[in-house]
C-alpha cells in the first residue's frame, strides 16, 4: 500500500500543511459537516491535529477509482466530482479480463466543503468504488487509518466519538444503495402474472 505523502506526490497535489484547526471554520460549517456535526470545536481541532492538508487544482483527481489507498478525505473548502466508468461486457459469458471500458463515465455525486469520502476504501482496504476529482481548488484533509488509532489511543473520548460518525455514514450510505437496489429490481422486473413490479404489495381486506 503507498504511503499518504507518496500518494499525495504521485497525485500532483500540493501539500499545505500536517494538522488544521478546523474550529476555524465555524460553528456553521462544523454543524454542516456530516462526520463533524456531533463534535465540540476542540474534539473537531483535535481531529484535525491529526489530518494531512492537500491542495488540488481544477481538474486534479485526489482519489483515483481501483487504487487501493488506507485513508479518507474531508473536504475543507471547494467542491469535488464523483464520479465512475461504466463497464460493458464484451460476451454473455465472458470473465472479468475481457470486460471493456465503454468509455462513458457516470457522475454520483457532487461534494462541497464538510464532506467526507474515501472512508469505505480506509476501513477495508479495497480499491477506490469512485473517483473523485476537483471542480474548482479545493482543499481536502487526509485522515489515514495510523491516525485513527492515534486518536483512540492518545483522545478515546474523540476517537470514539469519530468512529460513531464513520459507522453512520457507512450505514446510511448501504441503506440509500439499497433503496435504488430495490427501485431499479422492481421497475425491471415486471410480475409475469399481470405486469406489476416486483416488490408490490397486494391490499389485504
Amino acid at each position: 500500500m503507498i504511503p499518504i505523502e507518496n500518494a499525495v506526490k504521485k497525485a500532483g497535489l500540493e501539500l499545505v500543511s500536517q494538522g488544521v484547526r478546523l474550529s476555524d471554520f465555524g460553528a456553521d460549517w462544523l454543524h454542516n459537516s456530516p462526520l463533524l456535526e456531533d463534535c465540540s470545536p476542540g474534539e473537531a481541532d483535535v481531529m484535525g491535529s491529526v489530518m494531512l492538508v492537500v491542495r488540488a487544482q481544477p481538474g486534479q483527481v485526489l482519489v483515483t477509482e481501483g487504487d487501493v489507498g488506507d485513508w479518507m478525505m474531508l473536504v475543507l473548502r471547494g467542491t469535488v466530482d464523483v464520479t465512475r466508468r461504466t463497464f460493458v461486457r464484451a460476451g454473455s459469458d465472458a470473465d472479468l479480463s475481457a470486460t471493456a471500458a465503454s468509455g462513458e463515465v457516470t457522475r454520483l455525486a457532487v461534494i462541497r466543503a464538510g464532506a467526507a469520502a474515501g472512508e469505505m476504501s480506509m476501513l477495508d482496504g479495497e480499491p477506490r468504488y469512485a473517483t473523485c476529482s476537483a471542480i474548482e481548488v479545493v482543499e481536502a484533509g487526509l485522515l489515514t487509518r495510523k491516525a485513527i488509532a492515534t486518536l483512540i489511543h492518545e483522545h478515546p473520548s474523540v476517537g470514539a466519538k469519530l468512529l460513531v460518525k464513520l459507522t453512520q455514514l457507512l450505514a446510511q450510505r448501504l441503506r440509500n444503495t439499497s433503496n435504488q437496489l430495490v427501485k431499479a429490481l422492481e421497475k425491471a422486473q415486471p410480475d409475469r402474472r399481470g405486469g406489476r413490479r416486483a416488490g408490490d404489495i397486494d391490499s389485504v381486506a
